[in-house]
């Protein structure tokens, strides 16, 4: 099944449930962007930010901070904290990657340049912090300036570790839960704690959005070997073309003899790619099973999400969120 099959797709439920909560934080984000000066800010911002996505990291914190019994206001700060960050890590992203696409639509440093992008990430994170302080928690900002500054660790790592053929299952882990998984986990501890949670709690909401972080990153990973384009919006085997060591070549590797290392070292570690060896790497996947391993890996992780979860007070945000676990893992099965 794929996400576009989905009759009922849990992030529209769960978008559905949070509605009020979720125009908050919109509204917040649209006067948070904007500025006096340098009015190119809001231009880019507006492009990357008005692009259609799932609103997915603030949409937990909002989750988590009910879940938990928050009436508050400050959860809608931390959603904008969230996806400011998120927004942020994006233009940087295509930038260090020479991305020309973004969700369907052409780049923020394709349409004005790579200084513009950067700057107003730059930009994006300091309203990210202004925001963060805004509540007088310290905890909660200490979660998410943790989380900032270990989204940027990993995205420093995997430059390193990329294109490196000893980078095993352990370096990919950790390059993923910096880059894709603390921002899950600091959404939805961030919502736990500004409620007051128990610790308990609070620890099973961390837990969740951690693996649901790896599992969306692996089933991302997987897809660009076995996906549709149509539906991911990426070319199949970008990441090969662009040398990223992911886990399903890692799972490769591991079993490879000295001819098919001799591969991968020419068309990863040295980038010397030539017509046909897409097809070759994608043999070779499936000749080692790496494919079905990498699926497998995604669903367990998934499935520790909703172990971790279910430990949380019956709610109606409970099930969704659960729901969102098998979601994620949707496009593979």
């Amino acid at each position: 099944m794929s996400l576009d099959q989905a009759a009922t797709k849990p992030h529209e439920q769960l978008a559905a449930h949070l509605a009020d909560g979720m125009g908050a934080v919109n509204t917040l984000i649209r006067a948070r962007m904007a500025s006096k000066h340098a009015p190119r800010i809001p231009e880019v911002t507006a492009h990357l930010v008005e692009a259609g996505g799932k609103r997915l990291r603030p949409m937990l914190t909002l989750a988590a901070a009910e879940l938990c019994g928050y009436s508050g206001p400050y959860h809608i700060h931390l959603a904008a904290t969230v996806e400011f960050i998120h927004t942020a890590t994006l233009l940087h992203d295509d930038v260090v990657d020479e991305s020309a696409q973004r969700r369907g639509r052409p780049t923020a440093n394709l349409l004005w340049d790579n200084k513009s992008s950067v700057l107003v990430g730059d930009y994006l994170f300091a309203r990210a912090f202004q925001l963060m302080v805004e509540p007088g928690n310290l905890r909660v900002l200490n979660i998410l300036s943790n989380a900032a500054a270990t989204i940027a660790e990993g995205e420093v790592l995997q430059l390193t570790a990329a294109q490196d053929l000893r980078t095993d299952e352990s370096i990919y882990l950790q390059v993923v839960r910096g880059k894709t998984a603390a921002l899950f986990s600091a959404a939805t501890e961030s919502g736990a704690v500004i409620a007051g949670a128990d610790e308990s709690h609070v620890k099973a909401l961390f837990d969740y959005g951690d693996a649901l972080g790896i599992a969306f990153q692996i089933v991302d990973d997987l897809l660009d070997y076995q996906g549709d384009s149509k539906a991911t919006g990426k070319n199949v085997g970008d990441d090969f073309r662009e040398r990223k060591l992911t886990l399903p070549v890692i799972k490769a590797v591991a079993k490879a003899d000295t001819e098919e290392l001799t591969f991968w070292t020419r068309t990863i570690e040295k980038g010397k790619q030539e017509d046909g060896d897409l097809d070759h790497a994608l043999s070779l996947l499936h000749k080692h099973g790496a494919l079905n391993a990498t699926r497998q890996d995604a669903l367990d992780w998934a499935a520790k999400a909703k172990t971790a979860v279910a430990t949380l007070p019956e709610h109606p945000i409970r099930q969704m969120l659960s729901d969102l676990a098998d979601y994620v893992v949707a496009r593979i099965n």
